[in-house]
C-alpha cells in the first residue's frame, strides 16, 4: 500500500526529533504536548495540529523549508483522499486496515444511505456486496474478502467498545440477490440490535426530515477521545478527515440523522414490517 500523508507526517517529524537528539519528554514540554501524545503522534495513530507541527520543528531548530514542507504533509493528513488502485495495488481487498481503523476507535459511528454496513452485513449480503465492485472480484478475492469482513464483525461483541448505526430504508431495501434474501439480512440486524454495546437507528421513508440525507459516512472515536476522524468512501477511493472543524460538522449531521431514526424495539417492528413486505410479494 502507498503510504499517506499521515504516515508520511509522521515519519519526517520522527526522523527530525531523532536528528536532534531530543528526547520524546523534552520535546513534549517545548511543544506544550504530553509525552505519550508525542509517541503517537510520531506512530501516526495521532494527526498533531498544524501549530503543532510548526511548534515541533521550530523546537527541533528545523530550516524555514522543513517547516513548509511540514507545513504541506500537515495539510494533506487531514483531508486525505487515497485512490482505490492505491489501496489494492499489492492487496486483493482493504478490510484488514478498516478493521485497524475500528481497533483503534472506541466509539464507531456509522450512516448509511445505501447499503447495509459491513459490520452487519451476513456473509452472503457480503459476497453479494463485493460481487458488485469495479474493477470486479475474482472469485478467490470475494471469498478473501468476506472472511475478512466476517471477521472485523466480532469487534462488535467486544462490550467496552460502542458502534452505532444509522441506516436508510433506502440502504435497507437495497437488494444484491433475490428479494427473499434480505429477510436474513434483516435477522441479522434486528438479532444485532439487542446488544447492550450496539444502537441501530432506522430512518423510514415516511419519517418528516430534519436534515439531508447525504451521502454515507463513518465517524471514529479513538481510545483516549484526544482525536476523532471520518472516512467517505466514494467511487474512485477513500476520503479520510481529521481537521477537527470539519469532523464536527460530520458529528452535527450525526445527530440530525439520529433525530429522523427509530430505535430498539420500533426498529425491530419496522424490520418486521418490510420483512413482511417482502414475504407477502414474493412469488
Amino acid at each position: 500500500m502507498q503510504s499517506t500523508a499521515r504516515s508520511r507526517l509522521a515519519a519526517e517529524l520522527r526522523r527530525l526529533r531523532d536528528l536532534s537528539g531530543v528526547s520524546g519528554r523534552k520535546l513534549a514540554h517545548l511543544v506544550s504536548i504530553s509525552q505519550s501524545k508525542v509517541s503517537r503522534i510520531e506512530s501516526g495513530a495521532v494527526i498533531p495540529s498544524l501549530p503543532e507541527v510548526t511548534a515541533w520543528g521550530r523546537a527541533l531548530g528545523a530550516p524555514e523549508e522543513t517547516l513548509q514542507q511540514l507545513t504541506f504533509l500537515t495539510k494533506q493528513a487531514f483531508t486525505e483522499v487515497q485512490p482505490w488502485r492505491e489501496l489494492l495495488e499489492d492487496q486483493s481487498h482493504i478490510q484488514d486496515e478498516v478493521g485497524e481503523q475500528e481497533r483503534r476507535a472506541r466509539r464507531v459511528r456509522t450512516f448509511q444511505s445505501s447499503v447495509v454496513p459491513g459490520l452487519l452485513q451476513t456473509a452472503d449480503y457480503a459476497r453479494r456486496v463485493f460481487a458488485t465492485y469495479q474493477p470486479p472480484y475474482g472469485e478467490e478475492e470475494i471469498s478473501a474478502a468476506v472472511a475478512a469482513r466476517l471477521n472485523r464483525q466480532q469487534l462488535i461483541f467486544e462490550p467496552d467498545r460502542q458502534f452505532d448505526f444509522v441506516i436508510t430504508e433506502g440502504a435497507l431495501r437495497w437488494c444484491p440477490g433475490p428479494p427473499r434474501g434480505l429477510l436474513a439480512q434483516w435477522d441479522r440486524i434486528a438479532s444485532i440490535v439487542t446488544l447492550d454495546n450496539v444502537s441501530i437507528g432506522l430512518i423510514p421513508y415516511h419519517q418528516e426530515a430534519v436534515t439531508l440525507l447525504s451521502h454515507s459516512f463513518v465517524i471514529y472515536d479513538d481510545d483516549d477521545a484526544e482525536h476523532s476522524w471520518v472516512t467517505l468512501e466514494m467511487i474512485h477511493g477513500t476520503m479520510t478527515v481529521s481537521d477537527p472543524h470539519d469532523v464536527m460538522i460530520y458529528g452535527q449531521r450525526w445527530s440530525s440523522l439520529r433525530q429522523m431514526a427509530v430505535f430498539g424495539q420500533d426498529a425491530r417492528d419496522y424490520l418486521a414490517v418490510l420483512a413482511d413486505g417482502v414475504r407477502t410479494s414474493a412469488p
